[in-house]
């Protein structure tokens, strides 16, 4: 129930004066919400300084001034394009005000010649003159209001003016109660020198003077309020998922060992590494919820069969869940390859399967005969039950949401879960993407890999590509062509499009696969690929993850600079996954702008998916790195991930501190925590606490 110091904050917009039926949507539409308090936090993008200059000389070129000075000359347009011309002086210098398709009377009006007038707006340059095209304000200082020393700066939309959004979110301070408890730590407030909650919002919508260093502290404040909000939810999830009892699943030393024997390749130390956290957490009794992270071809894999290994050895059953019909088919392949040997029966099951194959698997599941089940969403339908499921394992687990993941979850009572990503992110990104879960990240790659050399080439040498992979299919290699569209007429760099012109010049089997076709097309398509009844594969992203066929040794990017760094690194690791020399070709529209040219120079630069993560954020933000919204994930109203990340930090600690001291958020702080939740999470999707 909301706490009733909230309730005015929650009104509706039109409860403001001003706001009727016609503006009402429009204000909602900017601020992404219908109450006063999506006003608020709809928060200035700037401030810009109002305060009037000493002189006209003192004005710098390509920022905003207030300027005042004699009117000193008007000059009439000689065109219909041409704009009136107003000349201000002020013993210093002058400055050209410029007026396009004005009324000449009117401005005449303005600004009567020797007459002193004040305006304000951006100073540019024109013909080596300073100048401003209609200025944001005028003033006549004898009997006008000046401008304000400091005005707020909002993103606007169609039918709104910036002083319209200032004035209603003056309008909206009103609505806060003046009783609200502190809910951060005092002793870090103090020290950081922040204002409480309500002056900073007061301050960011109603400042009184131009302080960029206030404006500054008091976005730091509301962003650690949502920070801590945030971390409160996880820190909550965690601990109610401590009191949840799961079975203890000890490891077996002796089949662990048979396991590791039989590997032709010793494990990195990173694999290692990663298993003794996930064992010990499976040990346990409490359900793990851990995420194993990791580069593309890092040997996730691997580690997820060690923990169906742990789980078989001590009776339990695993169910491996994957995206795709053919990801599912190749870790059943790779689970079956491993664990066979032990003894253990491993099963696959989609939605491909005959009614007599997928009724065995059903009763082998039931029964407890088959030990370790690799498929799609078809492992949590309803016909699915399972004798002793131990544990969960969700591959590139950003493609499920939380629903699904609590399905497969709900087959037993408090199984253990590992999801799997091989999306590298930023560690800042990962404590806001998966604070609900304990991370363990393989940054080592195995042993044997070759890397995969990568070039640049600009498109007017796309015939000598083409050729080159001519030459190489010959050779009895394999190549991928990835496109940034399915089809647009008369365009060739679409998937469609380049499908057809490469089978015609090559002439040799050419397979497709994109986004628009069934999914049992797509697989056909990627198995063909798979099996090398095709040589040359053409597709859209949706090769992007878990296609695996070490055969493929070349990777054509068209169009690479409208990639963004992690996807163009992630389509990069579809290939060098054998021990043969694998290329990377990036096929690039020149001339390539600045942002571009960084990013392929970075992917030409290393194969590092965790520095090149470091480098998307850094170029892109946080808020398509990851390809979708996950889970709210990205979608903080104030903190900026990329400024604010020692905040997360702070909020971190601080958040399980007071869970730790007070689970039930009973006391005067976890009172104050609650209403920080309510303000600052209501617009976010649960937490994974699954």
């Amino acid at each position: 129930m909301r706490d009733e110091r909230l309730f005015s904050l929650f009104e509706g917009l039109d409860s403001l004066n001003g706001v009727g039926p016609k503006l009402k949507p429009v204000l909602e539409r900017l601020v992404g919400g219908d109450t006063v308090w999506d006003l608020l936090l709809h928060l200035p993008e700037r401030w810009v300084d109002r305060r009037v200059k000493d002189s006209i000389d003192d004005a710098v070129i390509g920022e905003v001034a207030t300027l005042r000075g004699e009117v000193h000359a008007y000059n009439a347009p000689y065109s219909e394009r041409s704009p009136h011309k107003i000349v201000l002086f002020d013993g210093t210098g002058f400055l050209t005000l410029a007026f396009f398709r004005a009324d000449g009377r009117w401005l005449q009006g303005q600004f009567p010649i020797g007459k002193e007038r004040v305006v304000s707006g951006m100073v540019e340059e024109f013909q080596g003159e300073r100048q401003m095209t209609h200025p944001d304000h005028i003033v006549d200082p004898a009997k006008g209001q000046m401008p304000p020393p400091v005005e707020p700066i909002y993103g606007l939309t169609a039918g709104l003016t910036n002083k319209r959004v200032h004035g209603f979110a003056v309008q909206a301070l009103d609505y806060i109660a003046d009783d609200l408890p502190e809910w951060a730590d005092t002793e870090l407030v103090k020290a950081r020198s922040w204002p409480d909650f309500k002056t900073a919002l007061t301050r960011l919508h109603a400042p009184l003077e131009y302080d960029l260093e206030l404006f500054e502290l008091c976005r730091q404040r509301l962003a650690y309020d949502e920070a801590l909000a945030r971390e409160s939810a996880f820190a909550l999830a965690r601990a109610s998922r401590a009191k949840r009892a799961s079975p203890s699943v000890p490891v077996n030393s002796e089949t662990h060992a048979k396991l590791l024997q039989a590997l032709p390749y010793k494990p990195t130390g990173a694999q290692f590494r990663a298993f003794d956290q996930i064992s010990k957490d499976m040990a346990s009794t409490s359900p793990m919820r851990r995420m194993l992270q990791g580069d593309v071809g890092a040997g996730k894999t691997l580690v997820s069969a060690m923990a169906a290994v742990q789980a078989a050895s001590a009776g339990f059953q695993t169910a491996f869940m994957s995206p795709t019909e053919v990801l599912a088919r190749q870790q059943f392949e790779t689970m079956d390859h491993l664990l066979s040997p032990l003894g253990y029966s491993v099963a696959a099951l989609t939605g491909r399967d005959k009614a007599r194959t997928r009724e065995g698997i059903l009763m082998g599941l039931a029964d407890g005969s088959i030990d370790v089940v690799s498929g799609t969403q078809s492992l949590f339908q309803q016909s699915v039950s399972f004798r002793n499921l131990g544990l969960v394992i969700v591959d590139e687990q950003h493609r499920f949401g939380v629903a699904d993941r609590m399905k497969l979850a709900g087959k037993a009572l408090s199984p253990h879960m590992l999801v799997m990503s091989a999306t590298p992110i930023p560690r800042t990104l990962a404590q806001a993407v998966h604070g609900d879960l304990d991370v363990s990240i393989l940054d080592e790659k195995p042993a044997g890999r070759v890397p995969v050399e990568t070039r640049a080439v600009p498109d007017t040498r796309l015939d000598e590509v083409v050729g080159a992979i001519g030459r190489a299919i010959r050779c009895g290699e394999r190549a991928f062509w990835v496109c940034p569209k399915v089809d647009i007429d008369d365009d060739d760099s679409t998937a469609v499009g380049r499908h057809a012109a490469l089978s015609d010049q090559l002439k040799v089997p050419v397979g497709l696969v994109h986004g628009r076709m069934k999914p049992a097309e797509k697989d056909a398509a990627l198995e063909d690929f798979r099996l090398g009844h095709t040589k040359l594969l053409v597709a859209t992203t949706v090769i992007e993850v878990g296609v695996d066929v070490p055969e493929a040794t070349i990777m054509v990017i068209e169009r690479a600079e409208g990639f963004g760094l992690a996807q163009l690194h992630q389509l990069r690791g579809r290939v060098g996954r054998g021990d043969r020399p694998s290329f990377c070709i990036l096929l690039y529209r020149p001339p390539l702008g600045e942002t571009a040219h960084e990013r392929l120079d970075t992917l030409r630069r290393t194969e590092d998916g965790f520095e090149i993560a470091e480098a998307d954020f850094k170029l892109r933000g946080p808020g398509d790195m990851l390809g979708l919204k996950q889970a709210g994930a990205t979608d903080y109203r104030i903190l900026d991930l990329a400024r604010h990340s020692t905040l997360l930090e702070i909020a971190k600690k601080d958040a399980e501190s007071i869970v730790s001291k007070d689970p039930e958020l009973a006391g005067p702080r976890g009172g104050a925590l609650r209403l920080v939740r309510e303000l600052l999470t209501p617009r976010l999707q649960a937490p994974t606490s699954d």
